[in-house]
């Protein structure tokens, strides 16, 4: 079932990607915003109650729901629900759009209009951040967003499918990831400020979360790409202290493509690879869908042993 709901929903979100502003994404802000004025004191114990009720709670009932459709109508209405919950969550068109914006702009040389995008799409000031430096933060961006909006819904929605939980597990990624961005940087200090509390532990909870879905897509890029060199980029990136997911996707990307990425002055020292330039951004597209390609063979295959078994 989990094969094909991922292919289902990767299909229709390619045909018809939802528009920004859409309805599930607006109820989403909502809830979260909802939880957080109701329940957040300032306390961590009511920290820890406001996460639980807007990450955990809709995950909870996406398996309910799961778990009722597949003993009332069958499996077909469980893989309905599947694709419709991946429909929503998994999101390629939540930032390709911006990528090939950018890109088409360095290519027609238009530094500044590349620069404007990526500061709307970062949402930070970059009035005086260099074309090559443009060019890498657009890289570590889009592999960012990658991972976060697709290989990670997917690892969490595939683990959560061996354990009976139906599309639960990309539920609680896809909040959990947005909670501690929302929280942060839409909480609206006039009305209710949010907590530092609050704001520390879904910080936390993300890390927790994401650990194993960044393990799994750096992997998956040093799989599709250069191995030794990811693996080697990955140890180094170790070495230097303890890695955060972010960083251990960029370390795997940079060795799989032979580019350098990530701030050198935090590497200690000049790394090894090409400085980034626009022609990669190529490069790192080709990188991205020989994942999602190895993601779908590896479904297939293990959706066919066990129909096989």
């Amino acid at each position: 079932m989990g094969f094909v709901s991922i292919l289902v929903a990767l299909l229709l979100e390619q045909a018809r990607p939802l528009s920004r502003g859409n309805t599930v994404h607006l109820l989403s802000r909502m809830w979260v915003r909802a939880v957080g004025r109701s329940l957040d004191t300032g306390r961590h114990h009511h920290a820890a109650l406001a996460w639980t009720v807007g990450v955990l709670v809709p995950g909870l009932l996406a398996a309910v729901v799961y778990w009722a459709v597949l003993s009332a109508f069958g499996w077909p209405f469980a893989v309905l629900w599947n694709i419709a919950v991946l429909y929503v969550t998994l999101g390629f068109r939540q930032f390709s759009f911006h990528f090939t914006e950018i890109r088409n702009a360095l290519d027609a040389s238009e530094s500044e209009q590349a620069r404007q995008r990526l500061a709307a799409w970062r949402h930070v000031d970059l009035a005086s951040l260099p074309r090559d430096e443009v060019v890498r933060q657009v890289v570590e961006h889009s592999v960012l967003a990658a991972h976060r909006h697709v290989f990670g819904v997917l690892a969490a929605f595939s683990i959560a499918s061996v354990l009976g939980l139906g599309p639960a597990g990309a539920v609680v990624y896809r909040l959990g990831e947005f909670v501690p961005r929302y929280w942060k940087v839409h909480s609206e200090p006039a009305l209710q400020p949010v907590s530092e509390q609050l704001q520390a532990l879904a910080a936390r909870c993300w890390h927790v979360i994401d650990w194993l879905p960044a393990r799994i897509t750096a992997v998956g890029f040093a799989v599709v790409g250069s191995f030794e060199e990811a693996i080697e980029s990955w140890r180094r990136r170790a070495r230097a202290g303890t890695p955060g997911n972010d960083a251990i996707i960029l370390a795997a990307t940079a060795g799989a493509v032979n580019l350098r990425l990530q701030d050198e002055t935090q590497e200690g020292g000049e790394q090894p690879g090409a400085k980034p330039e626009v022609g990669h951004l190529r490069t790192v597209v080709g990188l991205v869908w020989r994942t999602v390609l190895m993601w779908m063979i590896l479904l297939a295959l293990l959706t066919l042993a066990r129909l096989l078994g």
